[in-house]
């Protein structure tokens, strides 16, 4: 008889896994699998949502299915719908939630009219019916899903105003050098940036938003606000079952939680005390659990040494890439080359003898060469360190 292995979870990473391998997908959401890192280009109006779409898997994914608890004694998960769908194997591919704010006007997940998240495609559509020129959006939250948001807002012809609680854009991955050239970028399309800048609350009228506070004092006008404060891994189900949670469901280099018979793959697992929430390791970890539950002696999962890719596209398009630590320690050595009449920037860190991170912003010809280098993790060749920025070995 054939092992029964249930996914729960349409994202990325259950997606990639079936793919691989014949099982029941339940997709809580009711579109076909798509591809997320594209939803900014959705909300621009660059791609239909079915442009975006992935290809279906071997069995077809039952959209719209809520799963709503594990009985791990009997090994079946329940619906919302009060069906029990029976399990040799569980995957968890739940994803994350994104983080809502303590601001004063929000009440739980219940959120005023005008206000946003900014993370299915649900959210995307929602946005595209209430943005038209004019409209006045604010985006909370600067790092690399804020900025896509406003970029893609201020394409619709909204007048933008982002606002970053911390001291530069993109701060996960990007230095304060690169963080100011994309600042710079944006003002160019109009976005207006606010660093340091702490958001306290909503104002509201009937129900819906009217303005920013910020903790200063100041506030901003607003017909849309978009809340971009990051994601956190969706965990409740998982928690709920008593399987061992800490930030993300903890696994084990076979994806295994601490029941032997549940898995958990992507944003919603943590390994080796780390949550990736990126698609790559996603991806990795997919394959790897494919191999596991069909016993194939493939390598097990170490871990993901990460490069995030991003293209800004539009009329004035902007292509950024970051890798490991872009914060060089005592000792490190560190290459910088800047482009500033082409807004173009290059920074590598070496390590004793190991590149060990960097960042690209504006010409991203050398970063097939770098990610090589990186993601080998070995002795870098006898050669100027120069010779890691200038060399164009193609993309990865």
């Amino acid at each position: 008889m054939s092992t029964r292995i249930v996914v729960v979870g349409g994202g990325t990473a259950g997606l990639r896994l079936a793919q691989r391998l014949p099982v029941t997908l339940l997709g809580e959401e009711p579109h076909t699998p798509y591809n997320r890192v594209l939803l900014a280009d959705v909300l621009a109006g660059r791609y239909a949502p079915e442009v975006v779409a992935l290809p279906e898997p071997r069995e077809p994914v039952r959209r719209g299915v809520r799963v709503v608890g594990i009985d791990r004694a009997a090994r079946t998960v329940e619906c919302s719908d009060g069906e029990l769908v029976p399990y040799d194997r569980l995957v968890l591919a739940t994803g994350s939630n994104p983080v809502l704010p303590p601001l004063r006007g929000l009440r739980g997940a219940e959120l005023p009219r005008g206000v946003h998240s900014f993370r299915t495609l649900d959210d995307c559509l929602a946005l595209r019916a209430v943005v038209r020129p004019g409209v006045r959006a604010v985006v909370v939250g600067g790092g690399l899903l804020g900025v896509s948001a406003a970029r893609a807002l201020a394409a619709l012809g909204a007048e933008v105003v982002l606002t970053q609680q911390g001291e530069g854009l993109m701060e996960r991955h990007l230095d304060p050098y690169a963080s100011a050239l994309l600042r710079e970028h944006l003002d160019g399309l109009g976005v207006e940036t606010h660093t340091e800048c702490r958001v306290s609350g909503l104002r509201q009228r009937d129900g819906a938003v009217t303005a920013v506070e910020l903790a200063d004092g100041f506030v901003l006008d607003a017909q849309v606000v978009v809340l971009a404060c990051g994601v956190r891994p969706r965990v409740a189900l998982a928690r709920a079952a008593g399987l061992d949670v800490r930030s993300g469901v903890v696994v084990d280099d076979e994806l295994r939680t601490s029941d032997p018979y549940i898995h958990a793959i992507g944003d919603c697992a943590e390994h080796d005390g780390r949550v990736y929430g990126l698609a790559g390791p996603a991806l990795e970890q997919a394959d790897v659990l494919a191999d596991v539950l069909s016993g194939t002696a493939g390598p097990r999962y170490t871990g993901t040494r990460a490069l995030t890719r991003l293209t800004l596209g539009g009329a004035q398009p902007l292509d950024l890439a970051a890798f490991g630590e872009a914060t060089p320690r005592a000792g490190d050595d560190v290459v910088q080359l800047a482009d500033a009449t082409k807004g173009a920037y290059r920074k590598v860190v070496v390590r004793d003898n190991r590149l060990v991170g960097g960042v690209l912003l504006g010409d991203l010809a050398a970063v097939g060469a770098l990610a090589r280098a990186w993601e080998g993790d070995e002795a870098l060749p006898e050669a100027p360190l120069l010779h890691l920025l200038t060399h164009d070995g193609g993309s990865a």
